[in-house]
This record gives structure tokens, C-alpha cells and sequence, in this order.
């Protein structure tokens, strides 16, 4: 199989086959994210991917995940997504899970009748990046996204019977605006419901236009505790919806996962001994490590 610079897949797609689809980032301009700096966006071609599909099928006996890379595969062409979808089912007839990036954005570029086609071929979830309900933080990490972009986004996908892990950045919002951060971000969940939610502590990649923003002084980075705080707003404040929680990313300082609601006070002991007791949460600056 063959992949082009760097790759990335969500950490709960660790024993998901990759199947390289596009190449990089249609919108790849957030300020915090170097992902695909190697590369420009480009759907790869037909004949390529199924060369890599059928290869796929040699190696692995048995296959029931795939996740196709890169960036926000939603954003190619329906007709060519489903032509993709169908070779993957011929050929993994045995497959139970199909997942792919996906911008809100890209849900509103689509038809229901194209998202539902989708789904009826074999797309199963989407990893969509929120990062933040904050409209003053979307519009300084550049997503090229509102709030009510994501829910118009959201309400496509769920009309579609697309599963949404919909991720977020506690701390994006730097020392200055992490309250309202935590709450807007928390507010928007509410309005929004996803299937899943994966929060993750912020890290400053190198190279990137946040880190930059960081060494000029104009992003003043959180403390630990802001980060506790944030998660902690989100804990109480989040509606009762039915939700996986999966916030054991490797820079939570707070590490824990399971089915929401009924982890809801189970993490917030945790998070309240986090703060009285955790030594890392009485430092100055969060220490995180890039992805």
C-alpha cells in the first residue's frame, strides 16, 4: 500500500485499515494546525486508490474497519466517494465500520439525497473538527467556520444517519478567553448532540501560525488549571444527551473515557481531584506535546 507524507488518523482508529484517498487539507489554514503543511489538496486517482484497496485485501485476512485519509475526504466529489465506497464493500464484504474526515462545512456542500447515498453505500461515521462553540475563536484560528455552520452541518448528518465525533481544543482559547471558551463550546454541544465528542489539551505544533502568535505575545498560553476548569464547566453544563465521551487523548491532563451520561459524575470526581491534588495543575503554563 502506499501513502504520501505524513498521515494522520484519529487515536480511535488504531486497528482501522488507512486507505490514502486525498491528500491533505481542502481548507488547511487553521492557525493551530501543521497536519498537512507537506501537501496540497488533491483528490488521488481512482485507479490508484483501488490499487491500494486490493492490496489491502492481500495482506489482511480480515478486515471490519477502514478509515480513509487524509483531510476532509468528504470534500471530493459524491460520485467519486461512492465509487470508492462500493470497491471498499466488494471487496471487504466482511467490513462493520467505515470512517472518514469530515468538515461541517463539507455535510453543507452535500444534498441530504447525496449524504444519504453515502451512508447507503457504507460511510458508517465522521471526525468532524469543531474545535471551539466561540465565535471570537473560530474567526482567530481561521476555520473557516461558524457556529451555526457546525449546526447546519450537524442537523445534515443526523438526517443522514451519519455518525458525527464531533473534536474540540480545551485551552484554544487561550488565558484571555478561556471561560467563555469552555461555555460556548459546551452551549453549541447542546444545540448540536453529537454521536461522540473527543476534547483534547491544547498543543502548540511547531511551525504553525498559533506558535508564532505564541512567541509575539499575542496568544498567551492557558494554565493546567484553565484547561481542569474548562473540562469541568463542560462536565456539569452538558445536556443529558446520549454520547460516547472519548477524552483519554495523550495530552489530557485528566485522562478518562465511557458512555455519557452516566459517566458525567464519575468524571467530575475525577476532574475535582485533578485540581485539589494534581501537582501539574498549580503550574504556570500547560506542558503538552505536539501530535
Amino acid at each position: 500500500m502506499h501513502y504520501e507524507g505524513k498521515i494522520y488518523r484519529p487515536w480511535m482508529e488504531a486497528e482501522s485499515v488507512l486507505i490514502q484517498t486525498t491528500l491533505g487539507c481542502s481548507n488547511n489554514q487553521c492557525t493551530f494546525c501543521t497536519m498537512f503543511d507537506d501537501k496540497r489538496f488533491k483528490v488521488r486517482d481512482l485507479e490508484d486508490i483501488f490499487k491500494d484497496i486490493d492490496e489491502a485485501r492481500v495482506i489482511y485476512p480480515k478486515v471490519e474497519s477502514i478509515f480513509l485519509i487524509d483531510g476532509n475526504v468528504m470534500a471530493m466529489r459524491t460520485e467519486k466517494l461512492l465509487k470508492i465506497l462500493d470497491k471498499i464493500k466488494v471487496t471487504f464484504p466482511e467490513l462493520q465500520h467505515l470512517a472518514l474526515y469530515s468538515g461541517f462545512n463539507d455535510f453543507r456542500r452535500k444534498s441530504i439525497a447525496e449524504l444519504k447515498e453515502l451512508r447507503g453505500a457504507g460511510l458508517t461515521t465522521a471526525y468532524s473538527g469543531l474545535e471551539s462553540g466561540d465565535p471570537i475563536v473560530l474567526e482567530r484560528i481561521k476555520k473557516g467556520m461558524t457556529r451555526e455552520h457546525a449546526i447546519e452541518g450537524m442537523e445534515l448528518a443526523r438526517e443522514a444517519n451519519i455518525q458525527v465525533l464531533a473534536s474540540f481544543i480545551f485551552g484554544l482559547g487561550g488565558r484571555e478567553r478561556s471561560a467563555q471558551h469552555a461555555e460556548n463550546t459546551t452551549s453549541l454541544l447542546n444545540i448540536m448532540r453529537p454521536d461522540a465528542i473527543a476534547p483534547m489539551a491544547l498543543a502548540i505544533q511547531p511551525g504553525s501560525e498559533l506558535e508564532r502568535e505564541v512567541q509575539r505575545g499575542e496568544f498567551i498560553l492557558p494554565t493546567p488549571m484553565q484547561l481542569l476548569e474548562e473540562e469541568k464547566h463542560l462536565l456539569e453544563n452538558m445536556d443529558d444527551f446520549p454520547c460516547y465521551y472519548w477524552g483519554d487523548h495523550g495530552n489530557n491532563i485528566a485522562t478518562m473515557k465511557g458512555i455519557w451520561p452516566e459517566v458525567r459524575q464519575p468524571f467530575l470526581d475525577n476532574i475535582n481531584k485533578h485540581i485539589a491534588l494534581n501537582p501539574m495543575a498549580k503550574k504556570n503554563v500547560i506542558e503538552t506535546f505536539a501530535w
